[in-house]
C-alpha cells in the first residue's frame, strides 16, 4: 500500500461492496413489504445473489494475498530472514492477514446460502470479525508515522470499527434494513476515505501535504465529515432510486396480470354467450 494504487485498490474494493449492498439489501426489503405475514422463504434470485457476493469476497481476497505477497519487492511467503535475524516485510503480511479474513467471510457467506445446516449468521459474524481483525491491525500500524499520517489512518478506523459493531448487533437482529443500509454506508465510507489517504500521501498532482503542520489535520478531520455526508446521501440515492425503480416495475407486472385476467374474463363471458346463442 505504500503508493496511490495501494490505496486505490482496497479503496474500490470497498466502494463496489457498499453500493452492491446497498442494492441488495433494499430489494431483499422491498420483497419481505410486499409478502404476505409469516413468509420467510427467500427466492433463489437472492440466493445466487449471496453466492455472487461470497465470490467475490473470495476472489477480491485471494488476489489482494497474492499481490502483497509477490510483488517485486514482497516478502514471497518468507516471514523470517535467518540471515539478518529480522522480519520480512510485515507491512505485507499484515494487509495480508486483513485479506484473509474477508476471504474466510466469504466462504462463510457461500457456506450459509449453501446449506441450512449453517446457523443463521454465520455470515455476519464472520464479516464482524473481518472488520474487527482490519480495524485491530490498522491501530498497530501507525506508530513512529508522522502525525498527519497517523491521524489520516486513525480516521479510517471509525467506520471500520463501527461497521464491526453493527454487523456484530445483525447477529442477533436479522432483516433490519437500518442496519443493513448503515453496514452499506460504512463501506461506502471507508472505500472513499481510503480514495483519501492515497490522494493525501501520494498526490497525483500538485504539491506534497506537509505531515507535521496542524492545520493540514484540522482539515482532514472537517474532509472526514464531508466524506461521512457524501456516503449517506450516496446510500439514500441509490436506495430511493431502487426502491422507486422496483415499485414501478413491479406495478407494472401487475396491472398487466389483472389486464390479462380480466381480458380472458371477457373472453370466457364472450364464449358463453356464442354458445347460448348457437343453441338458440
Amino acid at each position: 500500500m505504500a503508493n496511490f494504487g495501494g490505496h486505490a485498490i482496497p479503496g474500490s474494493f470497498f466502494l463496489f461492496l457498499g453500493f452492491w449492498l446497498t442494492v441488495k439489501h433494499v430489494l431483499q426489503h422491498y420483497w419481505r413489504r410486499s409478502q404476505p405475514k409469516g413468509r420467510h422463504i427467500m427466492p433463489s434470485f437472492f440466493k445466487k445473489m449471496d453466492f455472487l457476493e461470497g465470490g467475490f469476497l473470495i476472489f477480491g481476497s485471494f488476489v489482494g494475498i497474492m499481490i502483497e505477497q509477490f510483488v517485486v519487492d514482497g516478502p514471497h511467503a518468507h516471514l523470517y530472514d535467518k540471515e539478518n535475524n529480522s522480519w520480512v516485510k510485515l507491512m505485507n503480511w499484515q494487509h495480508g492477514t486483513m485479506y484473509l479474513f474477508f476471504g474466510i467471510c466469504g466462504i462463510a457467506l457461500v457456506a450459509s446460502s449453501a446449506s441450512k445446516l449453517v446457523p443463521a449468521g454465520v455470515d455476519r459474524l464472520a464479516l464482524s470479525v473481518a472488520l474487527f481483525v482490519e480495524g485491530f491491525l490498522f491501530y498497530h500500524h501507525l506508530h513512529n508515522r508522522p502525525p498527519l499520517d497517523a491521524h489520516i489512518h486513525s480516521l479510517l478506523l471509525v467506520p471500520v470499527f463501527s461497521g464491526s459493531a453493527s454487523t456484530m448487533l445483525e447477529v442477533f437482529i436479522r432483516d433490519n434494513i437500518i442496519l443493513e443500509l448503515l453496514r452499506a454506508c460504512l463501506f461506502i465510507l471507508q472505500g472513499s476515505w481510503f480514495y483519501e489517504i492515497g490522494f493525501v500521501l501520494y498526490p497525483l498532482s500538485g504539491p506534497e501535504w506537509d505531515l507535521k503542520l496542524h492545520d493540514n489535520l484540522m482539515f482532514i478531520t472537517m474532509c472526514f465529515c464531508w466524506h461521512i455526508a457524501v456516503a449517506l446521501l450516496l446510500v439514500t440515492c441509490i436506495s430511493s432510486v431502487v426502491w422507486f425503480t422496483v415499485k414501478r416495475f413491479s406495478g407494472r407486472g401487475r396491472d398487466i396480470e389483472i389486464g390479462m385476467r380480466s381480458t380472458s374474463s371477457k373472453t370466457s363471458s364472450q364464449k358463453a354467450l356464442l354458445e347460448e346463442s348457437d343453441e338458440e
